[in-house]
């Protein structure tokens, strides 16, 4: 197991960080799923942008967490990224 494995285990044993970090689940999930069908189509973070009309620079934001997606937005990097967006509540 890899050091930050390690390390996140011990901090997810406490209560108020394990809450946080289960609150920040889809945030984390949207991230990933962007970046997996990005690379998935073998395309750069330029590449997506001219495909998308989203500024790489924004592209970048997102995919660091660095700012939260609009819906629309998520639509043109699934359609990016030939993909089709699905929300769901469980």
């Amino acid at each position: 197991m890899s050091n930050i494995n390690e390390y996140l285990e011990r901090q997810l044993e406490d209560p108020e960080f394990a809450a946080e970090w289960e609150r920040q689940r889809p945030e984390r999930e949207y991230i990933k799923a962007i970046i997996a069908a990005r690379i998935e189509q073998n395309l750069t973070q330029a590449e997506l942008a001219k495909k998308t009309g989203i500024r790489q620079s924004n592209l970048s934001r997102i995919e660091n967490g660095n700012c939260s997606p609009t819906v629309a937005t998520l639509q043109q990097i699934a359609e990016g990224t030939g993909k089709t967006l699905h929300i769901e509540f469980r």
